[in-house]
């Protein structure tokens, strides 16, 4: 592991840009972008877009460690090169930002109010390929969707179990149990997530530190004991379906929380802007999420 990767992830100033969308998501994502499906009939063909749309971003001026700490990668881009080098290369050694995997195969089917992780069979040989490709971290992510302490409990320790794998194989994990935004019981749903993980957190060794990925909480500060934790590398959020507004105003109440935004950050960028115009909004939206992070 490289030890100015870890400095910059434990102490940089900045957030972590999402461009990790999957299979099940990037048809949404590229028509977000101004390409509808019809545009496309092979899984392949759709894959070749959302990567000219990847490296569109992640080549801009604007996209750079000044105020971008990481980028998490979806498999296919890991796979794939952006101006004749294997992207992660691109991202550390042409623009400082340090390279993190989306490792998990998508949700199971919801039970006891969460959606574990699908099975992860291929996980130990898409590590020994993501650390072939020079990849820093992973990250991971089930949903919990009520106040069911059973569910919340089985999802984090998913999330743990796998994460002691990949930290026992040189790469850190970040662990993301996404609280849905939309659930009435929220708050109670947070309460039962906190008390879970720092349980768990009691077996992790501080010279091991992980990372979560987390919902902005309703209660602001409500995750401090996480961020401080000596075997917390760093604390990041997601999105999860607030307007790129709405989560930087949220985010900015949280201090030590930094933004690892997707949907949120790439809002409004669309295929048939001019070079000019796609700057200008990829470099307001990246100042508006730098802001709430440091804030």
């Amino acid at each position: 592991m490289s030890l100015k990767q870890y400095q910059q992830m434990k102490e940089g100033r900045g957030f972590i840009a999402a461009l990790d969308q999957s299979g099940g998501s990037t048809p949404k994502a590229l028509a977000l972008y101004g390409i509808p499906e019809d545009s496309y009939s092979t899984e392949e063909e759709m894959f070749d877009l959302v990567h000219e749309m990847r490296s569109r971003i992640i080549t801009n001026k604007a996209f750079n460690s000044s105020k971008i700490l990481a980028a998490i990668l979806f498999e296919q881009t890991m796979d794939r090169t952006i101006d004749g080098k294997p992207t992660a290369d691109y991202l550390w050694e042409e623009k400082g930002i340090v390279p993190i995997l989306k490792v998990d195969q998508g949700l199971d089917k919801e039970e006891n109010g969460v959606q574990l992780m699908k099975p992860m069979d291929k996980l130990d040989s898409l590590i020994e390929r993501a650390k072939a490709r020079r990849i820093w971290g992973t990250k991971m992510r089930s949903v919990i969707k009520t106040a069911n302490e059973e569910g919340i409990r089985a999802a984090v320790r998913q999330q743990f179990d796998i994460g002691r794998r990949i930290l026992a194989r040189g790469l850190v994990p970040i662990l993301e149990p996404e609280v849905d935004i939309h659930a009435k019981d929220r708050g109670a749903i947070e309460e039962i997530l906190r008390e879970a993980i720092l349980e768990e957190l009691k077996s992790v060794p501080e010279s091991q530190p992980l990372m979560f990925k987390l919902t902005i909480p309703e209660e602001p500060d409500f995750y401090k004991e996480i961020i401080e934790h000596p075997s917390v590398l760093r604390v990041v959020a997601l999105s999860g379906g607030f307007s790129r507004e709405e989560a930087n105003e949220k985010l900015a109440q949280n201090p030590g929380l930094i933004a690892s935004f997707s949907r949120a950050l790439t809002k409004g960028l669309r295929r048939d802007q001019t070079d000019e115009e796609f700057s200008e909004l990829l470099e307001k939206s990246i100042d508006s999420v730098y802001e709430a992070s440091i804030t």
